[in-house]
Order: C-alpha cells, then structure tokens, then sequence
C-alpha cells in the first residue's frame, strides 16, 4: 500500500510538472529548494545525504577505495606548489593534521631539498580555535618587492564571497588597525605602503547584476572606508569592475577594469593625477601582464588597425608609453601567432625574461621570449609530448621560475629555470611519487566527427592489452565552456581507484573550450551551444563505434559547466550512458540568470529572457527536459551548500524531479565548502570531505558500470 501511494503521488507530481512547464518560473513546483539555508530545504537536503550514504560507504568496495584516497590525498609527499616573491618561496600547505591548512615559506635553496625546512607564517586550524571561526584559505596579495605587507583573503566554509585582512609577515601577525574589508565578493591590490584599490559591497546600487562589484575605490590608510575615493564607477549592466596592479623593475602600473561579460572589458591606465587613460586594445582583449613596458595579450578576434591585421589568437604588445600619443594602437606588436589547432594558454614574465605557454594539438609547450630590432624570437624549452606544462611561480623581480610538467601517466615534476644564459635545461626540484602502476597502460589521442563535421580531439587511457570487444567499463569526461582547456594531467586518484581495476579513461576536448583557440570557444557559445553537446555524444559514440566500450559500460562526469554537459547529454540520450556524475552543475538553465553569480554568464549561455535565446534554453535545459515515463541512469548528482557561485537549487530541483518522475538518483551536498570543488590552495572543502567524495564517486562507477 505505501508503495502503490508513492507511485501515486509521483504520477501527481509528474503531471504536475509537464501540466507547468509553459510558465515554469512562476509553476515550478521546486523552488522551495532555492532557499538555500531554510530548514525545509536543509531538511531535504540530509535525508537525501543521509540516503546516499547509507548505500555508498556500506559498498564492499568503499572501505578499500576510501582508504587509497585517503592515501593519495593526505600524504606527506605531496608537491608542495610555489609561490615566488622577495627571495622566499611561499606555499599552502593541508594535510590530515592541518585540515584546514598552514601558509608557510622557505628560501629556495631550502626548497630545492628532499625535506625543506619550512617557517610557517599561518596555521588557519589555530586560527579558527582562537577567532572561533571556520575560515577557509582564498589566496593572499604581497606587496613587492619586499613582499612583507600582504592581504589575506579568508571565506566562511568557503564561499566566494571573502574577508580581507591585513598581515605582517615579517612578525607573522596580522595588523593591528590594519586594512580591513568586511565579508562580501571583494577584491583588493596594493599601491603602495598606504593605500589599496579596492572593490566590495559599498552598500545599496553599489553591485552589478551579478552580484559582483561595480564601484572602485583608492583607500588610504586610517582613513576611514566611507571616505575612500572613487576612482572607477561602473554600470549595473556590468559583470564587475575591479583593478589590476602591475609592478615591475621600470615600474608601476595600476590599471581599472570594467568588466562588461566574462569576455569583454575596457581597460584603463590611471595615472599619478587619479584620471584613467583607456588602453586601445579590443574589449574582447586577454590581458596577461607588463613586461619591459609593454602590455601583454591574446586576442579573442580579429584586431585590424588601418591596413593591418591581426588573427584572433595572437599574442601582442602594447607599449605603455605610447598611450598618450594621437593614435597609440598603431605601436601594437605582433609577438606570436599559433598554428592550427593551437592556442596561446598565458604570457608570464620575470625580470629580465618572458615565457609563452602554448598549447599544439592539446599538448603543451613552454618558450622563452627575447625581443632584438628585428623583432620577437623564441626558444622552446625540452619537456616531453601528451603532456601538460605551466609556469607554477614567477617574480618581476627575479630570474628565478619555477616550471611544471605531468601527463596522465606521469607524475607531476616542478623544475627550476633560471632565464640567463639561454639554452640552460629546466632542472628538477620535486616530483611526486608515483600513486598508481602505470606500466601497462597507455595514452592515445584519436579524433571522433561530430555532427557537423567537425574534428574533435580526445585522450584515451587504457591497458595496453585491451582487446576491442566492448567490455570495459569507461568514464567519459569533459567541460566544454568558457575557454577553459582540459589537458592531460596526472590520473593520481583515477589511476588508483580505476585504472588500476581495468576501468578506461577518456578524456573530450570538445567545443565551448579553449583547448584549440578563441575560434574553438566561440563556435559553441549562446544561440550555438548544441555544438558542445553534438561534439560531446560523438566521442560517447566513437568509444562504442571503436568497441572500447558499449552504453551499458559507459559513464560520464562533468563538474560546473561540465555538470550542465553530461546533464543534458543523459537527457538527450538516455539509452547512451549507465552512469552520470554530476558535480556542482547548472540545471535550470531558464533561472540561472537569478541563481548565484548566472546573470555573470549571459555572454556565454545567452539571456533566458530574450525569446530567441529563452527557446534555445529551453530545448536543452535538463531541469524542463526531464520527460515522464523515459528511464534515465542512476544520476549522482554533487553539489555545495555553501556554493555562492553556481546555486545549490539547481543539483536540488532536478534530483527533486527527477524523483517525482519515478528515477532513483544519488545526491550528496557538502554542507562546507564553496564551487572550488578539488581545489588544492585552500578553497575548497576540507580533506575529509574530498576523500569521502572520491571514495563514493568512485565506488558508484564502479557499481554501476562494473557490475
């Protein structure tokens, strides 16, 4: 009888919902779930947890995959990343004694050592003691080029939204009476020794749309925060208005940024009289950084100046000093332009070098730049194929670099490059150790043919013995949004609790990414999106197609914008995919706009309340394409309540839904920790939680598609 009643009631429910769907924002019967810390909502929140939990960790498997990750994620021999300022290497540090984490430093001689003796500025576990607190790690602004004032930015459970404070890390303490913003999206950068460009919650019409910003202030110390001069004011239409602050050996330079979409913003030098000089460049420009006086940044289109131009993707330089001459975009040089099928990833600098980070075919490649009367030249430095290679740690007012390199199979390396003389290899300072046996296993890169005919690249890892007979069990993942590239990085946990069980890894570098240039980005944005989806199910496909796998072995996660991918791939193709985890994902694509920072993301999605792009929306958004009487796989669907970026409602309302229309799902919401999900600097949600995650992720793969 309570069985035949709850079919009954979904059956209510689900008419309920296809009866709504033409004025969904004001039917949905959901929304009670956007009220993020109501008890109502919370209270769905931990039987739905508590659920979860209760099938995953008593899994006969969960015991053995907690205990690797618990291995992996807390041990000693962790990379210990760099920061590079003063002559001090800095580094945040969590582990399962420093939960929430230790910031610390050494010199880098010390560094280059097996076992280097730290000093430890802040022990944020101590910290939270003594303030009866739960801060959380969000990054630091040094001042150079002592780098000994810094502002320390700190968030509730990990939130976006931060508390600013002042620290003396020659006396390891914060100041007393020292710059302060209380806790709200907010960013500051030094000056000087006295005064900071700062943009937060100034009170009422002082936000964007967004949620972010839109007025900045020069603050003086001891002055009070009211009394602060505006120096840049933007509009509400913005998505934010912040600053930049450039210092180098020739110079500094303090640039306001009016951010008019997540891709397009007008930059403005200000000089030593407070007034802003707009720098000529394309609004839809990449600023990098200042070098030898020149501004750096990687066009997203094409530039023409007079009879010029250049191609979208190229790096140039804008000489300051040019700024104030009739037509100053006319000095504009061309430094690098990539091939097909490459994009420039960053433009670093230290004090008397630069590097190119460049990505060919989705493998990386890091150069060193000199400029002669004749023009830009670069030398490539030696670091092997199907690899990921980054600049880690840079000082304007050092020579001293710091480079990584890892593949899927090769664990990270962080080596030591100095600029002077040219033609000196990178040395090794510090690999991590090996967390899983890859002798049998190997990487290809293949390409599958999209709807429309296009190539699309994608990384396969598997044994070296697979036979093609369509029995291995396969995660597919991907992002495909926002310019963000997915490279080959190392499979530490993957590796341990999948491969290492004959499970295949396959990763998409679909459209909606960076990973092939601006081009690759644009061709999938707003009115385009289905490209990214098309592109998505053609690799699913080609893994059947080749017999790597069958639907019955293939899963699929995506975190984010990659959340809102597999969503709609499931929902697309139901019968394509066994298992789905879906990480801190947009859902209801016709709200995201009043959902946490999604009115910052029209430019990409496009504006559900235009006609044209409110019924592009609709036709793929996952929350209002949930159809009754279609089986869908076992969703597990992971999101954070403290997640002030992508709202929790949107993981909430379609598991909610998805339920009503009679689906099992798993859901698990951390109840700390903000949308930074793996964060390894500190921002996101303690190791605890992180281990348990992958444990339970892990174990679900493995249930549903080893089963």
């Amino acid at each position: 009888m309570i069985a035949k009643k709850k079919r009954i009631c979904g059956l209510v429910a689900s008419l309920m919902l296809l009866w709504a769907a033409p004025g969904w924002a004001q039917d949905d019967p959901y929304l009670w779930l956007e009220q993020v810390e109501s008890k109502q909502a919370l209270d769905w929140v931990r039987r739905h947890n508590d659920r979860t939990l209760g099938i995953l960790t008593q899994d006969p498997r969960y015991s053995g995959v907690e205990s690797q990750m618990r291995d992996i994620l807390t041990a000693k021999d962790r990379l210990p990343y760099p920061h590079l300022r003063g002559g001090w290497v800095y580094n945040f540090w969590r582990d399962s004694e420093h939960v929430r984490g230790i910031w610390r430093r050494t010199r880098p001689d010390e560094y280059s050592k097996k076992e280097p003796r730290w000093d430890v500025l802040l022990d944020l576990d101590r910290l939270n003691v003594d303030e009866k607190q739960d801060w959380v790690w969000n990054g630091e602004t040094c001042l150079p080029p002592s780098y000994e004032r810094c502002l320390l930015q700190l968030s509730h459970s990990g939130t976006d939204a931060v508390v600013i404070r002042e620290f003396d890390v020659a006396r390891d303490t914060f100041v007393p009476d020292g710059f302060y913003l209380p806790e709200a999206k907010a960013d500051a950068y030094w000056l000087d020794a006295n005064s900071v460009l700062i943009n937060t919650d100034f009170g009422p019409d002082s936000l964007t749309r967004s949620g972010y910003p839109r007025i900045v202030k020069l603050w003086t110390r001891g002055q009070p925060l009211s009394e602060a001069r505006i120096v840049l004011e933007g509009e509400s239409t913005d998505m934010l208005d912040t600053s930049l602050v450039d210092f180098r050996p020739e110079g500094t330079y303090a640039m306001l940024v009016q951010f008019l979409s997540s891709f397009a913003a007008k930059y403005y030098l200000m000089m030593p009289d407070y007034h802003l000089i707009r720098i000529p460049l394309p609004e839809d420009a990449n600023i990098q950084s200042v070098f030898q006086g020149r501004l750096f940044a990687i066009l997203r289109s094409d530039w023409r100046i007079g009879k010029r131009k250049i191609p979208a993707g190229a790096l140039v330089a804008f000489p300051m000093a040019k700024l104030s001459e009739a037509h100053p975009e006319d000095a504009v040089e061309l430094v690098y332009t990539p091939e097909a099928r490459s994009s420039v990833v960053s433009f670093d600098a230290s004090e008397h070098w630069a590097y190119l980070n460049v990505l060919q075919n989705v493998q990386g490649r890091l150069f060193r730049l000199s400029v002669s009367s004749t023009g830009w030249s670069r030398e490539a430095l030696p670091f092997p194929d199907f690899g990921t290679v980054q600049v880690l740690a840079a000082d304007d007012f050092d020579d001293l670099l710091y480079a990584g390199y890892e593949s899927f199979l090769t664990s990270p390396t962080i080596y030591s490059i100095n600029g002077s003389p040219p033609g000196q290899k990178p040395a090794a300072v510090h690999s991590l150790p090996e967390r899983f046996d890859a002798r049998n296993l190997m990487v290809e890169q293949r390409e599958a043919v999209s709807a429309d005919g296009t190539r699309v690249p994608y990384f396969l890892v598997h044994q070296k013995d697979m036979k093609l007979d369509g029995s291995h069990p396969t995660i597919l993942h991907s992002y495909g949004g926002f310019e963000a590239s997915l490279t080959p990085t190392y499979l530490e946990t993957i590796g341990k609790a999948w491969l290492e069980r004959e499970g295949v890894y396959a990763l998409a570098n679909i459209r909606g990414g960076g990973e092939l240039g601006p081009a690759w980005h644009k061709a999938a944005m707003t009115i385009h999106r289905q490209r990214a989806f098309d592109d998505f199910l053609a690799v699913a496909k080609d893994l059947i197609r080749r017999k790597v796998t069958t639907a019955r072995r293939l899963g699929i996660m995506g975190d984010s914008n990659g959340g809102l991918l597999v969503a709609v791939a499931f929902t697309e193709h139901p019968g394509l995919f066994h298992a789905v985890v879906c990480q801190v994902p947009l859902l209801d694509m016709l709200r995201y706009t009043k959902l946490g920072a999604g009115a910052s993301w029209i430019e990409e999605y496009g504006d559900p309340d235009d006609p044209k792009m409110g019924s592009a929306l609709r036709r793929y958004s996952p929350y209002q394409n949930v159809k009754l009487g279609v089986h869908y796989p076992r969703v597990f669907f992971v999101t954070s309540t403290k997640d002030d970026r992508v709202h929790p409602g949107h993981a909430r309302k379609m598991a909610a839904r998805m339920e009503a229309l009679g689906n099992e799902v798993f859901y698990l919401e951390n109840v700390d920790g903000g949308h930074r999900m793996d964060a390894q600097d500190g921002a996101g949600p303690d190791i605890e939680s992180r281990i348990q995650r992958h444990a339970m992720e892990y174990v679900y793969f493995l249930r549903e598609l080893a089963d």
